[in-house]
């Protein structure tokens, strides 16, 4: 890999980041919402979740980068990165579904085509750049134990 470059790393870093506060701004009352919810076992305190989601979309972000930087051929980046793109996009639109429009059900048929989408980007990432892939792992457990407490809140609430 070519040397690190720090404008490029900032926006790839930043996008994601970016996305997740339009996200929080278009949830705002997101966090007094779900501590009206029955929620499921092991369901952590609202806080963790803002903690978590930046740290996320941060890891989210440097794999990008290293998606764009990498010696790939463009198309072969492009397509990586497309996809990365359609993913963060739909990542945006579970919490106004779940919060919202209080779709529960629905929210947790977009968080399994979320899955679907993020396995499909760590497939790409991982044929380009296998850090890039690894970066996107805790991205996915985390999706993994959303989709659990989602349904959980759907059967309870």
């Amino acid at each position: 890999m070519n040397k690190i470059k720090f404008r490029p790393l900032a926006a790839a870093i930043l996008l994601p980041l970016a996305a997740g506060a339009l996200s929080a701004f278009m949830t705002k009352d997101a966090a007094a919402d779900y501590a009206a919810l029955y929620k499921p076992l092991l369901s952590p305190p609202g806080w963790v979740f803002p903690a978590v989601w930046t740290v996320l979309y941060a890891l989210m972000g440097y794999a990008s980068y290293l998606v764009a930087a990498s010696e790939a051929t463009a198309p072969r980046r492009k397509r990586a990165l497309v996809l990365y793109a359609v993913q963060l996009a739909v990542n945006v639109l579970w919490p106004l579904i779940f919060f919202a429009l209080e779709a529960y059900f629905v929210a947790f048929l977009w968080l399994v085509l979320l899955m679907a989408l993020t396995a499909a980007v760590m497939l790409r990432f991982r044929y380009i750049e296998q850090r890039a892939q690894k970066l996107l792992i805790p991205y996915f457990i985390w999706l993994c134990y959303a989709a659990y407490l989602n349904f959980g809140v759907f059967l309870l609430n």
